[in-house]
C-alpha cells in the first residue's frame, strides 16, 4: 500500500468496539503491506490477526471484496488491485521472462512436501521440460534465462517459500555449468499461488479474470444490496485502500458518482484501519497521520522525495507571483514544458545544490527530469505528457518544500 503521509489528528471509536480500535488497525495494516503474516516471524501481530479474525474477515470481504485465509502458522489477506498501476510490480523483476520463470518456481515447488529437499538443477531441468511441452523453449546455458531465473529464486527465497540450505544462485546465474545450490521447500509454498473458481485459460483478458473473482465473491450477496453496487463499492475501496491518490477524473463515471456522494460512508470505513480524508476540489485525499507506518510513505527517505517537495514549492511560489504562470489543462493539472521543468531544477540546484546528493549534483538536467518524473508518477503526482511537456498534478502543490538556510552560530 503506498500511502501519503498528512499530519493530522485521530478519535478513538467509543463502546471498545473491536473493529476500529488499535489493535484492529495494526492487524489490518499488517494485512494489507505484507504477503502474508507468520506466527513465526511476527507472533504479536499474528496473535491480534487471530484475535479479532471475525471483525477483519467480515470487513474485508464486505468492503473490499477479499478474503483472509488463517492457518495454524500463516494469515494471508487475498488482496486484488483497483486499479493496475507500474509500480505494483515485483521490485527487480525487469522482463515478463522474469515473472514467468517466478510463477513456474511456484508451479515446481507445489509438487513438493514440506522440509523436501531439491537441487537447483533440479528444478530448473523441470521447468524447462515443462515447458517445452507447452512449446517454450528455455535454454540455461544461456546467461540472459539464467539471468531471469536468478531474481525469480531470490524473490522466493525473500518469501521464505523456498529455503537455501547451502550454495548461491547468483553464482549459478554468472558461471552456469557445475555451480548448484541445496533447496528445501517450505510450508509457505502453497499459499502464494492464488487459487481460481475456474480454469485461467476461461478467461481472455486479466479484466475478465478479475470479473471471475469478483463473481465468486459476490456468491452470497442479500436481495438487500444488489451485485452492482458491491463490485462498485469493491472497486473504490480497493484503489483507495491502495494507490497514494486517485482524482476525480480517473474514475469511471458511475465510481466518481459514489465517491462524492458517499463521502461520509467512505471516509467512516477506512479511518478502520487507520487513513484520514479530505475533499478537495480535484478528488478525495486520504492520508497517513503518523511518520511511521507498514505502507510506503509519501514523502520517502529518498533524496528524490526532497527534489520533489522543493518543486512543489518553486511551483507554488511562481503561481503565488503569477497565476497564470502556467497553462492549466481542464482537470486543473499544470502542463510544463520539459525545458522549464529542466530550468527550475537547475535554479534549484544553483540556490541548494549544498543539501543535494553527490550523485543528483552530477547528473545532467534531462536525466534528473527523467528521474524525478517518474517519481512523481510512481505517486500519481504527475505524469509526462509527451515528448515536450509533463502534467503536475494537483496533489503535488498540496505540499510546500523549502530548504532551511542556516548558519554556524559557535
Amino acid at each position: 500500500m503506498k500511502r501519503i503521509h498528512q499530519a493530522s489528528t485521530s478519535t478513538e471509536p467509543s463502546g471498545g468496539e473491536t473493529i476500529g480500535t488499535d489493535e484492529f488497525r495494526t492487524a489490518a495494516q499488517a494485512l494489507l503491506n505484507r504477503p502474508w503474516v507468520t506466527k513465526a516471524d511476527d507472533p504479536e501481530v499474528f496473535r491480534l490477526i487471530k484475535m479479532h479474525y471475525g471483525p477483519l474477515r467480515d470487513w474485508f470481504y464486505n468492503h473490499v471484496g477479499y478474503g483472509l485465509i488463517l492457518t495454524r502458522h500463516l494469515a494471508k489477506l487475498e488482496k486484488i488491485p483497483g486499479s493496475f498501476q507500474p509500480w505494483m510490480g515485483i521490485e527487480g523483476f525487469q522482463s515478463s521472462r522474469d515473472y514467468g520463470f517466478f510463477t513456474y518456481g511456484l508451479w515446481y515447488l507445489e509438487g513438493k512436501g514440506n522440509g523436501e529437499q531439491f537441487l537447483l538443477s533440479e528444478m530448473v531441468d523441470s521447468i524447462r521440460e515443462h515447458l517445452l511441452g507447452i512449446e517454450i523453449h528455455v535454454d540455461w546455458t544461456l546467461y540472459d534465462h539464467r539471468q531471469s531465473m536468478a531474481p525469480a529464486l531470490k524473490k522466493l527465497r525473500q518469501l521464505q517459500v523456498l529455503v537455501a540450505i547451502e550454495g548461491e544462485e547468483w553464482e549459478w546465474a554468472r558461471e552456469g555449468g557445475d555451480s548448484n545450490v541445496l533447496y528445501e521447500s517450505s510450508p509457505l509454498a502453497h499459499y502464494v499461488l492464488r487459487r481460481f473458481p475456474r480454469e485461467l485459460a476461461a478467461s481472455g483478458s486479466v479484466d475478465a479474470l478479475i470479473e471471475t473473482l469478483a463473481e465468486s465473491r459476490l456468491e452470497q450477496v442479500g436481495d438487500e444490496e444488489g451485485a452492482d453496487v458491491v463490485r462498485r463499492r469493491h472497486r473504490v475501496l480497493r484503489r483507495l485502500l491502495l494507490e497514494p491518490i486517485v482524482y476525480d477524473w480517473q474514475w469511471e463515471e458511475e465510481e466518481r458518482r459514489y465517491v462524492q456522494t458517499q463521502r461520509s460512508f467512505i471516509l467512516r470505513q477506512l479511518s478502520h484501519v487507520g487513513l484520514e480524508g479530505s475533499r478537495f476540489r480535484e478528488g478525495l485525499y486520504l492520508s497517513w497521520p503518523e511518520l511511521t507506518g507498514e505502507m510506503a510513505l509519501f514523502p520517502t527517505s529518498a533524496a528524490i522525495s526532497d527534489l520533489a517537495l522543493a518543486l512543489a514549492g518553486e511551483l507554488r511560489r511562481r503561481i503565488g507571483a503569477d497565476p497564470r504562470a502556467f497553462d492549466r489543462d481542464d482537470r486543473g493539472n499544470l502542463v510544463v514544458s520539459l525545458s522549464e521543468l529542466e530550468g527550475m531544477l537547475m535554479r534549484l540546484k544553483d540556490r541548494h545544490g549544498a543539501y543535494w546528493t553527490k550523485d543528483h549534483r552530477e547528473k545532467t538536467s534531462a536525466v534528473l527530469a527523467e528521474e524525478l518524473i517518474e517519481h512523481l508518477e510512481m505517486w500519481n503526482l504527475g505524469a509526462r505528457d509527451d515528448t515536450a511537456s509533463v502534467r503536475i498534478y494537483p496533489g503535488l502543490l498540496l505540499w510546500q518544500g523549502e530548504y532551511d538556510d542556516w548558519k554556524d552560530e559557535a
